[in-house]
């Protein structure tokens, strides 16, 4: 079995303590101490729980995780459209990745896309009618999914934690 690669060998400790200039300590990885460690691990661990469980639940409606995302920010659009650029970089995908996801939507007739009436250079995702009522019906499962896979283990204080902290994640990667 392999040592796990997150935690501090000892005997790397001894040398970083030895190794003080610039160049030495960036040539050294900065391992994860145990408690580091622990925490990875049940952060990986949960997030791959929660999303199998995320995913099964929004199979039952015929669409994935990332579908039912599509749907929500074109739900809470102006006029239930978006520019394709503004919904990618709202997903955090690149416009092929966007393309990719709404290829299965666009198939399905839950989402259209349209040329732009004020910018004929752009092109405009729309939530159809029957894309609407898809995400009626499966939203109330989904949010008593997450309730159930995840509000419903933590108190009040852990929740507003938990906000405090992915906002505090969510500022630093998207620096």
């Amino acid at each position: 079995m392999f040592p796990p690669i997150v935690l501090v060998p000892g005997n790397l400790r001894s040398q970083r303590s030895r190794h003080r200039n610039y160049a030495d300590r960036m040539s050294q990885p900065r391992w994860l101490n145990e408690t580091e460690a622990v925490a990875w691990r049940a952060f990986i661990e949960s997030v791959g729980d929660l999303m199998t469980a995320f995913e099964a639940g929004l199979a039952e409606h015929d669409l994935t995780l990332g579908d039912y995302q599509v749907l929500v920010y074109l739900s809470e659009a102006d006029d239930r459209q978006m520019r394709m650029c503004d919904l990618a970089e709202a997903l955090r995908l690149s416009p092929s990745g966007l393309t990719r996801r709404l290829d299965g939507l666009v198939k399905a007739g839950l989402v259209a896309r349209e040329p732009s009436e004020h910018d004929r250079r752009s092109m405009m995702a729309v939530l159809t009618t029957a894309g609407l009522r898809r995400l009626q019906k499966a939203a109330p499962d989904h949010v008593e999914n997450v309730r159930e896979n995840l509000f419903d283990h933590l108190n009040p204080t852990q929740v507003r934690n938990m906000a405090s902290i992915f906002e505090s994640i969510q500022r630093g990667v998207r620096q």
